[in-house]
């Protein structure tokens, strides 16, 4: 995916050039070393002639408006003028302060750029510092990513296969609504028609599939032999779909559809989907899909999903649960991915297993509030080193805030049954995306 970053450094000739100058080089080093694709201006951009000369024949996708020295509004209006993407408003900490001249005065530039902003009705990300510190670069790394996820989603294929089951409603979406909020295109198809493709396939024709999935799955030999051939018949039937779709995500009804209908669950194929780089949900859960898409563009692995299934009040830990559709690279190493028979309907394969653990983990889900406005859970711990908790795939996380307060909280608070874990902290990704969609956030 090409994107387009710009810097826009704008000020007036009258404070402190020297100063400014070198703000200047060390904020282009800084920009460049986060992304060596980053546009960068020859010269500070003093004066409107300048910044239009320098914007003039750009369409960028993120553009970083900082003030140098102080300049007014007029400045940033021009960049809004021109261009309709995500803003981070970059104030310069005062290079020295000795009783002198004030060398910058960049932060009266960021209330006069934030107060034009405003006025537009447009919103964006802030930082304070020079482009030496820590943070600032932090901030701008995820800003990037954020904004990397927005243009993502436009170009976003999303599968629907299949309807939610009674109850499930929460998952159900809606083509305009996936568009105008998020710039995803949502495309809708009846389960059947993947069982029905997935039926005329013979035991050669999906030999491939099922070398690939004994590669990752161990165990596949102790399922029944239809059962595997069948699962395998799903698998090309998705793969196959997915490709010549261009589908980067999909949600799948499943029970009691593919046990009823097909006779054998799809569980396994979402799984191996998510291995593939496709983020894919059961119960028909699009939103959830969603979620894990995200997950997975910012962390570049698959994305847990499950359900919030058990709270230990002494561990500080919450563990989230589903019948076996985790990636298998999500496995523990000392068990790697197993093959099993669905826990309720006592039908194979599924996968069992328990996840690796990892330092940094972060639990979040696009949900609605009752009016049907959006809203993001996110919510910061580790995944820790723990075996498989109950039949199916689990994981254990232990949060950062104190886990009793955050399921008494969610639950309250009316909260989805299903959530991703990323494997990674992107708590700051997710609240720039947030504020570029206009979604608001509930932090646990």
């Amino acid at each position: 995916m090409d994107f387009n970053y710009l810097y826009i450094p704008i000020g007036v000739p009258t404070f402190h050039l020297e100063s400014a100058g070198a703000e200047f080089e060390k904020s282009i080093e800084l920009l460049k070393n986060i992304d060596s694709a980053f546009k960068v201006p020859d010269e500070m951009l003093l004066s409107i002639d300048k910044l239009n000369a320098f914007t003039a024949d750009k369409n960028p996708d993120l553009v970083i408006v900082q003030n140098i020295t102080f300049a007014n509004g007029a400045y940033i209006a021009e960049v809004l003028r021109r261009f309709d993407c995500p803003v981070l408003l970059w104030t310069l900490r005062e290079p020295v302060i000795d009783g002198g001249r004030l060398r910058l005065n960049s932060l009266t530039g960021a209330y006069s750029a934030a107060n034009v902003l405003h006025s537009f009705d447009r919103p964006f990300e802030y930082i304070f510092g020079a482009p030496t510190e820590d943070n600032v670069k932090a901030k701008i790394a995820s800003t990037v990513r954020a904004a990397r996820v927005k243009k993502a989603m436009k170009s976003l294929n999303i599968l629907q296969v299949g309807h939610t089951p009674q109850g499930f409603g929460f998952g159900r979406a809606l083509d305009m609504e996936m568009m105008t909020t998020f710039g995803a295109t949502l495309n809708s198809i009846e389960a059947r028609e993947l069982i029905d493709k997935a039926k005329t396939f013979t035991d050669d024709d999906v030999k491939p599939y099922l070398d690939d999935a004994k590669n990752r799955i161990t165990g596949l030999d102790e399922i029944k032999e239809k059962n595997v051939l069948d699962f395998a018949r799903l698998y090309k039937a998705y793969d196959e779909y997915v490709k010549a779709n261009n589908i980067g995500a999909l949600s799948s009804r499943c029970w009691p559809d593919f046990f009823t209908a097909f006779g054998t669950p799809v569980c396994s194929v979402l799984a191996m989907l998510g291995d593939l780089g496709v983020a894919a949900a059961c119960e028909a859960d699009t939103y959830g899909a969603l979620t894990m898409y995200i997950s997975q563009f910012l962390t570049g692995k698959p994305a847990f999903f499950g359900d919030p299934v058990s709270m230990d009040e002494n561990e500080n830990t919450i563990t989230f649960w589903h019948c076996g559709t985790a990636a298998c690279s999500l496995a523990r190493e000392d068990t790697g991915a197993c093959a099993g028979v669905h826990c309720n309907r006592k039908i194979g394969p599924t996968l069992e297993f328990g996840c690796k653990p990892s330092q940094h983990a972060t639990i979040f889900r696009i949900g609605k509030k009752a009016d049907g406005t959006f809203r993001f859970f996110i919510c910061k711990g580790e995944a820790l080193d723990k075996p498989q908790q109950f039949f199916g795939t689990s994981i254990v996380i232990k949060t950062e805030n104190n886990a009793a307060d955050i399921v008494n909280g969610s639950v309250k608070a009316g909260w989805e049954p299903h959530f991703a874990v990323a494997m990674d902290n992107i708590a700051d990704e997710l609240k720039a995306l947030a504020n570029f969609l206009n979604i608001e956030v509930e932090e646990f």
